[in-house]
């Protein structure tokens, strides 16, 4: 959705040889301020418009309100994708369109007249995908933060910083007014070189900043030009931009997407104080992929086979009937590897009643520390006895219940979900489960962290979720782990009887 015209990125500047991604290429020059720069604050700097905000919901829902205004017909099937100039050319979009001159010059100046009001900025602008995730990631790393230089005037400072911090609270993303520089001579003016004034500013404020990304090439022109910005990786994001620059721009590298993957490269990166779970370590397989990894907990789903015995199956046989191939583990079975390996076990009880006495008998066998124990169940499978029974015999463990079936209440009924949520904490439940398919999970996980419950997010479907979903800082994520990337290649739990594969040629060995 570019307009390059004439502008070539440079391969990556860091030092290593071929194109790398922008993100990856910000990661290691972020590594690098790191390791150079121990004792001084970092900072990674951003423009907003056509960089972190795209502006074609801007012009997309200006010019459909000219419509409703007008009970003109102009823009019914007008959709995102069609917006392919910048936002400040949209007479360029309407002389593609069938509508009479002078019409194009009345559509125009109801566009100039709001696209850039206070109800315009707070109600309309959406960030890119991915944008408030990346920015998360670095406002949550030790002495980094994330400031934004704009070509905004002062006059539009209050509407921008509110509406910034309303677009990034789903994302636990805030910017405070120190680390939002507006450009001080006004609209269009300067704003190259304003900009190399704010990177200036904020240096003299003690910052080291690392990178710069912005979509215009004029920008990272003015920017590569300053001696000063020599060691400054600056990254073009390659959206809707209106400069134009016929020749190369040095130590630029281009992208078009904010992929946390790339930023993050392993597990270890990721910050302690989230707990990992590996979901479904119910097979042999699945097994020695967990214990070759260093995931701490595996969940396990614990059920009953037909002839008594504790196995780890996902489905109930009423639901799926056992078949002569099923390679599914003991519970003994695994808790002997899961031991052995110093691991934690996350129990997530798909039957309960006398099944759950049956599984503390086992697991006490196996002299689990309460810190290495982890205990999941549905309010309607383990029931209150259940749940301080639990209690009762490992006091220090995590007792856990999902609560995807509250979440509607949690929306509607405020003061009766609050309720329900005290009364499994009095049971004894210490953390709360929601999917990452529920929706609004984001307001729904501030909500319960205002209230002072430790969360557990479970569902994510892939590495880039996962990483979103870490960022958050939930208590914990539960995860199939079937992360090619990071060498992990879990199986998912056998749920409906289907399991994860891996091709040989491209993901690696199962």
């Amino acid at each position: 959705m570019n307009n390059n015209r004439g502008f070539q990125p440079a391969h990556d500047s860091s030092g290593s040889e071929g194109s790398v991604s922008w993100m990856k290429s910000l990661a290691r020059r972020y590594k690098a301020a790191c390791r150079d720069h121990p004792d001084e604050p970092l900072l990674l700097v951003c423009d907003i418009d056509g960089t972190i905000i795209d502006m074609r919901h801007v012009v997309l829902s200006v010019l459909q309100s000219y419509d409703r205004a007008h009970r003109t017909t102009h823009f019914p099937r007008l959709v995102l994708a069609d917006i392919t100039v910048h936002e400040n050319q949209v007479d360029t979009l309407l002389a593609g369109l069938p509508i009479a001159e002078t019409e194009r010059d009345r559509i125009v100046d109801w566009y100039l007249e709001r696209r850039w009001s206070k109800e315009t900025i707070l109600n309309v602008h959406r960030a890119f995908r991915g944008a408030f995730p990346m920015i998360r990631w670095f406002q949550i790393q030790p002495r980094t933060n994330v400031a934004l230089v704009t070509g905004r005037p002062e006059a539009l400072r209050e509407a921008t910083l509110q509406s910034l911090n309303k677009l990034g609270e789903p994302y636990r993303v805030s910017f405070s007014d120190g680390f939002l520089l507006m450009n001080p001579r006004g609209w269009d003016e300067g704003v190259p070189q304003g900009k190399v004034e704010a990177i200036d500013r904020l240096r003299s404020l003690g910052q080291h900043v690392f990178a710069m990304i912005d979509n215009e090439p004029a920008i990272l022109d003015a920017l590569s030009a300053a001696p000063q910005n020599s060691d400054l990786l600056l990254l073009h994001a390659d959206t809707i931009f209106e400069s134009e620059a016929p020749y190369p721009i040095a130590a630029v590298v281009s992208g078009d997407d904010f992929e946390l993957a790339e930023l993050v490269p392993s597990e270890d990166a990721l910050p302690k104080q989230v707990q990992l779970a590996w979901h479904g370590v119910n097979d042999k397989a699945n097994l020695r992929q967990f214990v070759a990894s260093e995931i701490k907990w595996a969940e396990v789903d614990v059920r009953r086979d037909p002839a008594d015995e504790l196995i780890l199956r996902h489905d109930s046989f009423e639901t799926i009937s056992p078949v002569a191939f099923d390679n599914w583990l003991t519970l003994e079975e695994a808790l002997v590897e899961i031991s052995k390996h110093g691991r934690g076990v996350k129990l997530d009880m798909k039957v309960g009643g006398e099944v759950l006495n049956t599984v503390l008998d086992v697991v006490r066998r196996f002299e689990f520390g309460d810190e290495d124990l982890w205990f999941n169940g549905n309010i309607d499978t383990i029931c209150e006895d259940g749940f301080r029974q639990i209690v009762d015999v490992h006091p220090g463990a995590i007792v856990q219940c999902p609560i995807d079936w509250l979440t509607p209440l949690m929306r509607t009924a405020i003061p009766e979900a609050r309720r329900i949520l005290d009364m499994l904490t009095d049971w004894g439940v210490s953390r709360f489960s929601i999917s990452w398919k529920a929706e609004d999970l984001r307001p729904l996980l501030a909500q319960l962290h205002e209230w002072g419950h430790e969360v557990n997010i479970y569902a994510v479907p892939d590495l880039e979720a996962f990483l979103e979903a870490v960022v958050l800082l939930p208590c914990s994520v539960t995860s199939d782990f079937n992360f090619p990337r990071w060498d992990h290649y879990g199986h998912g739990s056998g749920e409906s009887g289907q399991r994860l594969t891996y091709s040989m040629d491209t993901d690696g060995p199962p």
